[in-house]
């Protein structure tokens, strides 16, 4: 039997905590990008405007703030090495470094307060070539231009009374952006799970897998963890806990995702992050990511790394997606205002 439905108040308040997550930052890559009338508000004013309304935390990312960095590599088993000349899909190990985050500007935000959690990872292959890949839980996004996004953030604003987004104005943006349907129904039935290590995460965005002859093939991919999912009963007292929980299972041994590679076919929508594929879609598990340290984030060596996903090796393409493609110069936004503020001094008590 299936659940009752939630209440649409209470699914609009689960919307915008998890739209919110993906969205806030996304809108600023139209301004940084220039996609939106770059004579009336720039990137810098944008993000001013930003860090008014969601906070100042010096040091750190503007959006994903609270993480912390893990280490491990990723083992190829070559089952893609006849779609990409990538050399990361070759037979063979190759050095990964990357983050494991919460969504939303706080660094000190309870762990299990935002439902979205994102993974960041560099993949360092022997040719001196990088890949870097920014996931999240969502597999789509509620709109699919930079446009929309700065809209679904102005929507998302909170109420000065309540501190919350306003609910008729959340319901009438939805109901003005059909496109938000597939989102919105991945959201209602989303529960985030009690690790970070049974989470899944996916690209959204599009790619294109390159041979050495120039033919292409469009895929989305996900890490899909090993460890089966536990739904998150209910509010731990630890602000920490998804942190220590890691900390603490690594502490006994590797945790492992599987690269999975989803091929799009013809009439899939290759540059709309709004638009699922069909589950019928061959997938591809290209290998094993395997995670074997983690640190706080000002102590490993994410804190210095921006994770631009158009830091492809050759047999990697970013697709047309326009979202994707602003989103380079929003991340790089982000990593100069924060170098240049320096790192921040960890709290006593704090786990940043």
């Amino acid at each position: 039997m299936s659940e009752p439905s939630m209440p649409w108040p209470r699914q609009l308040g689960r919307l915008s905590l998890i739209a919110l997550g993906v969205a806030v930052l996304a809108s600023s890559f139209a301004y940084v990008a220039g996609w939106i009338d770059p004579q009336r508000l720039s990137p810098q004013r944008f993000i001013d405007t930003f860090e008014a309304n969601a906070g100042v935390y010096p040091g750190y990312r503007r959006a994903h703030a609270k993480g912390l960095c893990i280490s491990g590599y990723f083992d190829s088993n070559g089952a893609a090495a006849g779609l990409s000349q990538a050399q990361v899909f070759a037979p063979g190990r190759v050095p990964v470094s990357g983050r494991l985050s919460i969504g939303g500007s706080n660094p000190h935000a309870a762990d299990t307060s935002v439902p979205v959690r994102s993974m960041a990872l560099l993949f360092q292959q022997a040719d001196g070539q990088q890949w870097r890949t920014a996931m999240n839980t969502p597999p789509v996004l509620a709109v699919g231009t930079p446009e929309e996004f700065f809209q679904q953030v102005q929507a998302m604003q909170p109420d000065p009374a309540t501190g919350k987004p306003d609910p008729a104005r959340l319901q009438a943006f939805f109901a003005a952006h059909p496109q938000s349907a597939e989102f919105r129904q991945w959201a209602q039935g989303y529960k985030p799970s009690s690790s970070f290590a049974s989470s899944t995460f996916n690209s959204i965005n599009a790619f294109y897998l390159v041979q050495a002859d120039g033919s292409r093939q469009a895929v989305r991919w996900s890490m899909v963890p090993e460890l089966a999912p536990v739904a998150l009963a209910q509010q731990p007292s630890d602000a920490d806990a998804l942190q220590h929980e890691l900390l603490a299972r690594l502490g006994t041994g590797a945790v492992r995702w599987h690269l999975l590679l989803t091929l799009a076919e013809a009439g899939d929508a290759v540059d709309d992050a709004t638009r699922q594929w069909p589950a019928s879609r061959r997938q591809i598990d290209a290998g094993t990511l395997v995670i074997e340290q983690a640190k706080g984030q000002l102590e490993g060596e994410c804190h210095g790394l921006n994770f631009d996903p158009l830091i492809l090796p050759e047999g990697i393409q970013p697709s047309a997606d326009p979202i994707l493609l602003a989103r380079s110069a929003a991340y790089a936004e982000s990593y100069r205002r924060r170098t240049r503020e320096g790192t921040p001094v960890a709290t006593a008590g704090a786990q940043p």
